[in-house]
């Protein structure tokens, strides 16, 4: 079976080949909750920002600063967070918010919690956090035939799954994949879109926000896109387009007001999502140099002549300044130094300053670069040269912490999506009859639980 997704993405391969639990996540909203690691914050009563702890349910982070914004009058850019959490989930993490305290606690959304801490004089912004602590319900475990599995069959599985990474990649690590959330999991389009901006082709960037169809996108978004696709931007779709279809809402109307100006249109997304399509173009050549290294039968964890490794700091994050090449007569020390985790294997973020590695490693990486057709792609945006990148380097592996498996009753499928209600479809992998399993760990600031959770599914990506 083809995951059309993962495939888009270079998301296909697995680090074991044990046949995993199957099952879907986010059946309900409940059953998918994050809590961030935030780092300290310094407060102080004189300090010009508010520090607010927010609790979301089913919000996606950006719509919830475009609202918290709108009921405090103030620009979207005077709120500062770590990370974007996933939509359909609870989430918890801290907010910096340029606004009083007593009109910040005075809010009410719906689905929203917000406790004010105190103030400070800190901004923060993405990466300013330890990681995130998860709790994940994977729901309708199946075998690859579609039959149910039992409580104990699941974990058994779970355990076998969690044994064999151990012995090729170490304990509690797995493939440091960058997950579907980055892509836009519904409608894989950031890409595509980052791919427009770096070649500065502004019409095309906006034009494939606005109208690329999504597999697992609502009909009303749907039909939406295709009036796009076919008759452009009109006047009409601002009467047709869904209330949560925001960002598109405003870059029709600056069109509609502004004839011809694609770079001010493409400004009306939030400015982390802007950058997210810059990123998203090179966490392609990351997956896929991933993949490369996998069906080359290179190791992940251990390094080989040629690679590029860095040091990994107190938070357990890559030192991308530390880096440097292995050679063959610094390849046990480095080696040594990997399997202890003071070290990591390294793959390319590609911009106009990065370097691949050298010998079999480089030569899979740049065969990734020439095949996304980017070799002679500069990095540097001029239009919008925030939004250039040097680049970086990524690790080919990430731990997990704090790791347990248990399992939960099956619940009542109407209190499930509709996902669950309607059954499972062609190419599904999930069985309503199948065993419930809690998964619990922490991850690092930058990597993914989902990447994590399909090493121990190893269903489609749509199930995620």
């Amino acid at each position: 079976m083809t995951d059309p997704l993962a495939q888009a993405i270079g998301l296909i391969g697995y680090a074991t080949d044990h046949d995993g639990i199957g099952g879907m996540i986010k059946a309900r909203v409940t059953d998918f909750r994050v809590e961030e690691m935030a780092t300290s914050i310094h407060l102080d009563n004189r300090g010009r920002f508010t520090v607010a702890k927010v609790s979301l349910t089913n919000w996606e982070t950006n719509r919830f600063c475009n609202q918290l914004a709108a009921k405090l009058r103030i620009p979207r850019n005077r709120i500062f967070f770590a990370g974007t959490k996933d939509k359909r989930a609870v989430t918890s993490q801290l907010f910096v918010i340029d606004a009083p305290m007593n009109k910040v606690a005075q809010v009410e959304l719906p689905d929203v919690d917000i406790e004010v801490l105190g103030r400070t004089h800190q901004k923060i912004g993405f990466g300013n956090h330890r990681g995130n602590r998860f709790t994940i319900v994977v729901r309708g475990c199946c075998d690859r035939e579609g039959r149910p599995l039992s409580e104990a069959q699941a974990l058994a599985e779970v355990e076998r799954i969690q044994a064999s990474m151990a012995s090729t990649l170490g304990a509690n690590r797995f493939p440091n994949w960058i997950g579907p959330q980055r892509f836009g999991s519904g409608r894989p389009v950031t890409p595509i879109v980052g791919r427009h901006v770096v070649l500065g082709q502004w019409e095309e960037a906006v034009m494939t926000y606005l109208s690329m169809e999504g597999p697992n996108e609502k009909a009303e978004a749907a039909e939406v896109r295709a009036k796009i696709r076919n008759s452009g931007v009109q006047e009409e779709l601002l009467e047709e387009l869904p209330r949560w279809m925001g960002f598109e809402r405003r870059m029709i109307e600056h069109l509609l007001n502004n004839e011809g100006d694609y770079v001010g249109a493409f400004q009306k997304l939030p400015t982390n999502l802007q950058l997210m399509t810059v990123h998203a173009l090179q966490s392609i050549v990351f997956n896929k140099s991933l993949q490369r290294r996998l069906d080359a039968g290179l190791p992940l964890a251990t390094p080989v002549s040629g690679d590029i490794v860095g040091r990994v700091d107190e938070k357990g994050q890559l030192d991308v300044k530390s880096c440097v090449t292995v050679e063959e007569r610094t390849l046990a020390r480095i080696s040594r130094n990997c399997d202890l985790g003071r070290l990591m294997t390294t793959g390319p973020l590609p911009g106009s300053e990065i370097s691949t590695s050298s010998g079999p490693p480089g030569e899979l990486e740049q065969a990734t670069i020439d095949e996304e057709e980017l070799t002679d792609v500069s990095w540097e945006v001029e239009a919008l040269p925030r939004l250039s990148s040097k680049g970086t380097r990524r690790g080919l592996v990430a731990e997990f912490n704090e790791f347990s498996v248990d399992t939960v009753p099956i619940a009542d499928g109407a209190t499930l999506g509709e996902r669950w209600v309607e059954g499972p479809q062609a190419h599904d992998r999930w069985h309503p009859e199948g065993a419930c399993v809690r998964f619990r760990f922490t991850l690092g600031s930058g990597s993914y639980a989902t990447v994590l959770l399909r090493e121990f599914m190893k269903g489609p990506l749509s199930h995620m």
